[in-house]
């Protein structure tokens, strides 16, 4: 069913204080399905399709990439859907543009406290969720899995893994670099970029993989997750009015903001060749921009 939808992904060239950038576009992969969304939840719901699920349930903040894909996919391939939402108090409150996308597509939304939202992954939590909704297809939060991680591993074509020393990505969950990780030849550098601030996705990557060609920095998340500073905005503003490449302030923006600083310091050498992967979640763009 995704093969049907897919497009060849193009490649956009940019040049950075001297450094040839190929930025693939992922962004354009579908209007909805945007990005790394896309390849996440290729596997996800084909396993669904194929063990008789009629419903989808996964897990998501009220600014969520992965809710709003999810919402159109599980409409379009013919799920019900049902999001897990952080912040109880968000139920109170109009909803944001990405909640209204979701509710618009269809995906009947649930808001539980930020304490219990924690809890997602426990086994605990995860039992009972099983008892109270038998009927769902469990997705985790942004779509990371082992199928969603086999999905991000057809990111990369054979061309990438020949043509390029480093490969950049903006990183969430963890789902996305972890594909990218896996399907890079030995020899070529992985450079995550975390929206979030911490190391504790460094760690849980080590248990994905056993890969070492990679690297994640929390130096550009600017304060943390879906926080920003007026650099960041301008940047987005500068960058997008230059190469006429939509970003976001989330995650893209924080990736091309950081990208652009360590090359001005210097931080690679001048013939490295940089792969971006435009990772979209450009529906994000509403809440700030």
């Amino acid at each position: 069913m995704f093969d049907q939808i897919a497009q060849t992904i193009p490649y956009q060239q940019i040049t950075v204080e001297g450094f040839e950038i190929s930025i693939k576009r992922l962004d354009l992969v579908h209007p909805h399905i945007s990005g790394n969304k896309f390849f996440k939840l290729k596997y996800n719901l084909l396993a669904a399709q194929q063990q008789g699920y009629k419903k989808l349930l996964t897990f998501g903040g009220a600014y969520s990439n992965h809710i709003a894909a999810t919402a159109y996919a599980a409409q379009l391939f013919g799920f019900e859907s049902l999001g897990i939402i952080r912040g109880e108090e968000l139920a109170s409150k109009p909803l944001n543009s990405t909640l209204h996308t979701a509710q618009r597509f269809g995906m009947q939304l649930q808001f539980v406290t930020r304490e219990a939202y924690r809890h997602k992954q426990s086994s605990a939590y995860l039992a009972q969720l099983q008892q109270d909704y038998p009927d769902y297809y469990v997705i985790p939060e942004g779509g990371t899995n082992a199928l969603a991680i086999q999905g991000c591993t057809e990111i990369l074509s054979d061309e990438d893994q020949q043509n390029y020393d480093l490969i950049c990505c903006a990183v969430g969950t963890g789902g996305t670099i972890t594909g990218l990780i896996e399907a890079s030849h030995s020899q070529q550098q992985v450079l995550g970029f975390s929206a979030l601030k911490g190391d504790f996705l460094s760690t849980e990557i080590k248990q994905l993989t056993r890969k070492r060609n990679w690297q994640i920095t929390d130096q550009y998340c600017c304060g943390g997750y879906a926080k920003t500073t007026p650099e960041l905005l301008q940047f987005i503003q500068d960058f997008e009015q230059q190469y006429d490449i939509p970003l976001e302030q989330i995650y893209t923006g924080k990736m091309l903001l950081g990208l652009t600083d360590l090359i001005q310091q210097g931080a690679f050498p001048r013939d490295h060749r940089i792969l971006v992967i435009h990772s979209g979640g450009l529906q994000g763009r509403l809440a700030a921009l």
